[in-house]
């Protein structure tokens, strides 16, 4: 797999004032599921952050998976199974990632999972954290 979007990537797609929206949305509109893909995971950050913005921001649930729709129909959705779930929080873990992080850390499964050669954030230093092999591949759309 050619491209890993992480769910920074997604939401400033779906946003047109948002800062990073048309470098995002350019990578996005580039996709598609034989070269790119994101986490399943993404699927619920996508809605959870476009259904909780504060005020004209906020979409409704019907909105959301609109947006959502997109996502699945352009990208192969990544899910990890039992094991692979329990590894990446094991790995975590290991390397001292807390709080939220794990967020990432389970995403970065999901990439290392398909081999993806690029990982597309706006977040790349929660990525580079987790290992060398992730952050080498870590970019910016």
């Amino acid at each position: 797999m050619k491209a890993f979007l992480d769910t920074s990537v997604l939401v400033a797609s779906f946003y047109g004032d948002h800062e990073h929206h048309q470098r995002s949305f350019d990578l996005f509109l580039g996709c598609d599921k034989r070269e790119a893909c994101c986490g399943a995971h993404s699927l619920a950050e996508v809605y959870a952050v476009l259904t909780g913005m504060p005020g004209k921001e906020r979409v409704s649930g019907d909105e959301a998976l609109l947006f959502i729709g997109n996502v699945k129909e352009r990208l192969t959705i990544v899910a990890l199974n039992e094991e692979e779930y329990w590894q990446a929080v094991e790995g975590a873990a290991a390397v001292g990632i807390q709080g939220g992080g794990i967020y990432d850390a389970l995403l970065a499964a999901c990439a290392r999972k398909v081999r993806a050669e690029n990982i597309y954030t706006w977040n790349v230093k929660h990525f580079r954290r987790l290992d060398s092999a992730i952050g080498d591949r870590t970019k910016t759309p």
